[in-house]
């Protein structure tokens, strides 16, 4: 149904999975570490992303993940994991059904007016708002000399084998 949104959704979770792989080991001084030009910490901003694309989940679905209400929880990595899995598995039952791209919705905007937005434009929304902040915490984690992973769609469907080899000829 909606088949060609399935694998940038299924990106942007295996993505945000891969980015707080690579910050497991790392130290509490180094997940807060700052630079100039991104959100915030590398933990503010994880759990930022993750809150924030559960926010626009609830916005489409009508359905609030348990944990989502906790605004004052800090949740280390371990539980950023576990929620970043249960949005995956959101995403993926929202987009197993019809829905309408232009079902509009009144979000409030930044010049403290209103706007009508479509669906579609929340789900870009989602995507991009992704992409943004793993940037972000990837350039800070180069800039305390740790490897940031490799995100791109190539290696997305290399990993999850939604590009298998072709065997070889004999």
């Amino acid at each position: 149904m909606n088949d060609g949104l399935i694998d940038f959704f299924r990106h942007n979770a295996w993505a945000t999975r891969q980015v707080l792989d690579a910050c497991r080991e790392l130290t509490d001084p180094q997940l807060n570490t700052t630079v100039p030009g991104t959100f915030g910490s590398i933990i503010d901003t994880l759990r930022h992303t993750i809150r924030s694309e559960a926010g626009y989940c609830r916005r489409l679905t009508g359905e609030e993940p348990d944990w989502f209400q906790r605004a004052s929880d800090q949740p280390g990595l371990g539980e950023l994991m576990l929620w970043a899995g249960d949005l995956a598995a959101r995403w993926d039952r929202f987009l197993s059904a019809e829905f309408d791209a232009e079902r509009t919705f009144v979000i409030p905007w930044h010049d403290d007016g209103d706007r009508l937005v479509p669906a579609g434009v929340v789900l870009t929304q989602v995507l991009h708002h992704g992409n943004e902040h793993r940037t972000q915490v990837c350039t800070t984690l180069t800039s305390i000399g740790v490897e940031s992973p490799a995100l791109g769609v190539w290696e997305f469907a290399a990993d999850t084998d939604r590009a298998p080899r072709v065997t070889a000829r004999g």
